[in-house]
């Protein structure tokens, strides 16, 4: 398992955490995520997923990703 960080910018609700918490958790490999207003932190199968995917799940809900770590 790995483990990834993302600062997300353009966050400011709860629908927001959702958005993004639905569309990484979506993934196959991903296998949990926690979801705050600016960043997330998701754990994953390295050999089902990687880092750029999530953060293109992140781009893709319509959040800027500015960082992953």
């Amino acid at each position: 398992m790995a483990e990834i960080t993302i600062k997300i910018e353009g966050m400011s609700c709860q629908h927001c955490v959702m958005s993004v918490k639905k569309g990484v958790d979506s993934i196959d490999g991903v296998t949990s995520s926690n979801v705050v207003i600016g960043s997330a932190r998701v754990v994953y199968d390295s050999a089902k997923t990687n880092a750029d995917v999530i953060a293109a799940a992140v781009r893709k809900a319509g959040y800027k990703t500015t960082g992953a770590g």
